[in-house]
């Protein structure tokens, strides 16, 4: 399990159309920048526009050495040869996608409070995404916004390594890092939104 997957600067992708250089091209210049893992994430009903994304970022990635999730898909996972899953509280069960992406896959599960964390401790995943830490506009659904001070409280009871999400800019990044060393950084917006992606991610790993 070990030494598989580093979650410094976790990419999460937005929507193509919110990525000013393009999709496969924002996570190009996202990795030129250092960015250690990316999570392609869709809300677009047609499966074969998301095939057609994810095999293309799925073969970049593999060329560079840099594992790809997929969120919330088991069976796009598959269907591209994903490094991995990442599920939410409301996806399927962590047991059942574990069963169908077998053991040597990554599965990621969300978690937004103590009574989650308290469940996931037995869970068959190798990390935790916990958030949202800040106010985010990227997802409609999430939960309320923890802060930094809580989202510190929730990470000390993690049995696995654990990745920050929600509303992170540098800055926040700084203070989250501060107060919990180690910590892995999601971002969205704050790179595929940005002009030059590569420099946006590259400020986020600068101290």
């Amino acid at each position: 399990m070990e030494n598989r997957f580093d979650l410094n600067l976790y990419l999460v992708t937005d929507a193509p159309e919110k990525c000013r250089l393009g999709l496969l091209e924002t996570v190009e210049a996202a990795i030129d920048g250092g960015v250690t893992i990316v999570q392609y994430r869709s809300e677009n009903p047609n499966a074969g526009t998301c095939y057609s994304e994810a095999l293309q970022l799925a073969d970049f990635l593999r060329s560079r050495k840099i594992p790809f999730i997929v969120n919330n898909r088991a069976d796009l996972a598959l269907a591209v040869n994903a490094d991995g899953v990442h599920v939410g509280q409301k996806d399927l069960p962590v047991e059942a996608v574990r069963r169908l992406i077998g053991k040597e896959k990554i599965l990621g599960l969300s978690v937004s409070d103590l009574n989650e964390m308290e469940a996931a401790k037995t869970a068959p995943v190798d990390y935790l995404g916990i958030g949202p830490v800040f106010p985010t506009a990227t997802k409609a659904d999430a939960a309320p916004a923890l802060g930094a001070e809580n989202f510190a409280k929730l990470s000390a009871q993690s049995p696995f390594p654990v990745v920050a999400i929600g509303g992170i800019n540098v800055e926040r990044a700084r203070v989250l890092r501060q107060g919990v060393p180690g910590v892995g950084i999601a971002v969205v917006s704050a790179i595929c939104g940005a002009e030059n992606p590569r420099l946006a991610a590259a400020n986020f790993l600068c101290e």
